[in-house]
């Protein structure tokens, strides 16, 4: 999916040029060794979703032009912090390979990578007080919400009789609150009403429910070659939205119960199982559906921005990405 043709914005690849540089730029340091940990998965690429969206909610209302550095400055702050997020869960996972790189705890060590993770949110948070302090403060509050997220998954790591809310609030921490403030800080840079920005704000935040759903469903259908990294959360003990749906199935339930039901980590020819009875019992179907629900939130919470190619861009991109799921 090419999302910078359904935002409609003609600059999208100039301005995320920019971010990029300003990304470089941001965690260049007297040290050359720090310099390249930092730069590490910057130079592996991505998809840079978090910084067009922080583009597309300034460009809502002709916004961007009138801000365009200090949107992308916000923008280069919030990818920042999503990458030093994943320095961390890659220490977490014990992962070797991230968007087809090897891990900076693989390359190196996972102290190396702590220390780095905590560089670049340190950085994201300079950038953002240079912003103002209502920037500050909002990325400062949005790491908690990384964290209480990630907490949250850790501490139902195994448990086969995880609930459906409790992985709706880790999602809604660890992912969604991170796009929130992206649109948010995109929106607040561009000096935008502050109905348009609560409005953006509650789009991020429910495309970001999707996204982490498609992302989970992902794990359970593509290959780690699809992937660019490990699939690991059925041998982590994550057992996403797909496999809960699963283990709440009578006909699948007590063989999913006897691969998973002992609190243990299992092997890869057991999580490859799984898989495939999740895959086939209508797992994915039934998460698909929850994704939809939150899709058409998005779509809803766009109504007080008002019309324009961008907000159209904006609420297809959810069911867009729930189209492209092979169920």
């Amino acid at each position: 999916m090419n999302v910078g043709e359904l935002l409609h914005l003609p600059h999208l690849e100039d301005d995320l040029g920019r971010v990029e540089a300003e990304l470089l730029t941001s965690v260049s340091s007297e040290d050359p060794f720090l310099t390249e940990v930092a730069s590490h998965l910057i130079k592996a690429g991505g998809k840079r979703l978090r910084p067009a969206l922080a583009l597309a909610a300034a460009a809502t209302q002709g916004g961007l032009d009138e801000g365009r550095h200090e949107v992308v400055r916000g923008a280069c702050a919030v990818e920042l912090v999503h990458l030093g997020s994943l320095y961390h869960d890659d220490v977490i996972d014990e992962a070797a390979t991230r968007r087809g790189v090897p891990t900076v705890n693989a390359k190196w060590d996972n102290l190396v990578a702590i220390v780095c993770g905590d560089y670049l949110l340190a950085r994201a948070s300079e950038i953002a007080a240079s912003l103002g302090t209502e920037i500050a403060g909002l990325l400062a509050a949005t790491i908690a919400r990384l964290c209480e997220g990630e907490v949250l998954e850790i501490q139902t790591a195994f448990d086969v009789t995880r609930s459906d809310t409790s992985y709706l609030a880790a999602i809604s921490g660890k992912t969604a609150s991170l796009l929130a403030c992206s649109c948010r800080v995109g929106a607040i840079c561009a000096d935008l009403p502050r109905d348009v920005v609560d409005a953006l704000t509650a789009y991020g935040h429910a495309f970001g429910m999707v996204f982490q759903i498609v992302d989970d469903i992902n794990d359970l259908i593509l290959t780690e070659e699809e992937l660019g990294k490990p699939a690991g959360d059925v041998v982590g003990g994550v057992y996403n939205l797909p496999l809960l749906r699963a283990l709440a199935l009578p006909d699948v339930a007590d063989e999913l119960h006897a691969l998973l039901g002992s609190g243990a980590p299992v092997g890869r020819p057991e999580a490859e199982k799984v898989r495939a009875i999740v895959r086939a019992s209508g797992g994915v179907e039934a998460a698909v559906l929850v994704g939809r629900q939150y899709a058409d939130q998005a779509v809803a919470a766009l109504g007080p921005v008002g019309p324009g190619p961008v907000i159209d861009g904006l609420a297809e991109l959810g069911h867009r990405l729930l189209d492209n799921v092979p169920v």
